[in-house]
């Protein structure tokens, strides 16, 4: 009896991926949990594993294709009986999640203003939302952009509203801009003067550009810039160096800018904060986990490094090296990717001084970091180098006054500047 090989849900909103590589071939024997596929999602690679044992008969996906999460893959002549059984067991979520849409239906239909025209003001239905099959991120996100779940038309398994459909929801509602309700306008025919190429965007990029567009539309940034001289704190990064690296870590100015992050955000708890647009409330996060900018070749990752506050050097300098090759190379886990109460985007290996980073919403906060340059400085009547760091500190002004901005960026400059100070917590 052959049994087909489903792709199993990979993450929350997530209902695509592209085949990268396929490790079987027709005639191969697999194992219960042997890898099947190469899937790339838009944060990770994710392999993909038999459900069942058995012989494969055939393969139903090729290398850069794009299939939805729930399909199958393979299928196997499984060995012996208790293989059918697994494959039903495989197939069980379908199943569980058509129930809950099949109630969702009902309330779907009752809400005539789902079909009011883009644009337009009419009120959300009064429907139970618990009623609609969605995550709970999916829910959280649409509270706060004030959307009654029913009037999202669900793409995901069994009818579900996936993150991204309530992001499309609220393109449509707005004109599809992110602009105030007008829609993009055509562009012109480029052809006229010259030769042109069309380069698809892949996943990463694809979702990037959906985050930031989001991100755009949801906060309000103001930028605050700040120049650090860095010069002692190099002479310690150099100095033990050495020391750091013999335990498996690399002091990078990144590491270095944590503890003072910490402890800057310790003093103004709002830069470590969300703001609920629903109720009008600022969440206070009393929990340190920073978003760590990863330039791959496959665009830009933020996995996130948790617990900040609870490690030292040396455990920083070594988790964040292992963070950013699993990365690299793509084999973070998905839940790596979520959980960011504050981001740090470095470019100063990349060149470039200040720059003003897209807050990462639904953070309310991100520091962007450039090249540190040498220039002369005064110190005590003399004019000497001095290594000048350029900051911009991005923050959503609905939670942040330009202020507090200036007191935060302040004292995080002020212990940058003092390594004892830094190094002491003070």
């Amino acid at each position: 009896m052959a049994v087909e090989v489903l792709i199993p849900e990979v993450g929350d909103g997530i209902k695509t991926g592209n085949v990268l590589k396929v490790l079987v071939k027709p005639g191969d024997s697999v194992s219960e949990g042997q890898g099947l596929i190469e899937l790339e999602t838009d944060k990770a690679l994710v392999e993909v594993p038999s459900t069942a044992g058995g012989v494969v008969e055939a393969v139903l996906v090729k290398p850069g294709d794009t299939v939805p999460i729930g399909s199958a893959i393979v299928t196997l002549k499984a060995e012996g009986a208790a293989a059918p059984a697994k494959a039903e067991t495989a197939t069980a979520p379908a199943a569980k999640a058509e129930a809950p849409a099949a109630k969702a239906e009902p309330a779907a239909k009752a809400s005539a203003p789902a079909a009011a025209p883009v644009g337009t003001s009419a009120p959300p239905a009064h429907t139970n939302g618990a009623s609609i099959a969605a995550a709970p991120s999916t829910r959280r996100l649409a509270r706060e952009f004030g959307i009654e779940l029913s009037l999202v038309p669900g793409t995901g398994r069994g009818g579900r509203v996936t993150q991204e459909d309530l992001v499309n929801f609220v393109k449509g509602r707005s004109g599809g801009s992110g602009g105030g309700g007008f829609a993009a306008p055509p562009l012109p025919d480029f052809t006229h003067w010259g030769a042109i190429e069309r380069m698809a965007p892949n996943m990463v990029r694809r979702k990037t550009a959906e985050h930031m567009a989001l991100s755009h539309q949801h906060v309000a940034p103001v930028t605050q810039f700040e120049r650090v001289d860095i010069t002692d704190l190099e002479q310690v990064r150099q100095k033990y160096g050495e020391t750091v690296e013999a335990q498996g870590g690399k002091l990078t100015l990144t590491v270095l800018l944590i503890p003072a992050l910490v402890s800057a955000l310790k003093a103004f708890p709002d830069f470590n904060a969300s703001f609920d647009y629903n109720s009008g409330e600022t969440i206070r996060k009393r929990y340190y986990n920073f978003g760590i900018a990863v330039d791959t070749e496959r665009g830009l990752l933020v996995p996130v490094l948790r617990d900040v506050d609870k490690k030292d050097v040396f455990t920083l300098a070594r988790e964040l090296g292992e963070l950013g090759e699993r990365a690299r190379s793509g084999k973070s886990e998905l839940s790596e990717f979520s959980g960011g109460s504050f981001t740090i985007s470095n470019q100063g290996a990349l060149g470039g001084a200040e720059f003003t980073p897209i807050v990462n919403w639904p953070e309310v906060a991100i520091l962007g970091v450039g090249r540190a340059r040498w220039e002369g400085g005064v110190v005590g009547g003399q004019l000497v180098p001095r290594l000048m760091l350029p900051l911009g500190l991005s923050y959503d002004h609905r939670v942040i006054d330009g202020a507090s901005a200036a007191r935060f960026i302040k004292r995080l400059k002020d212990s940058l500047e003092d390594p004892v100070r830094l190094f002491m917590g003070l």
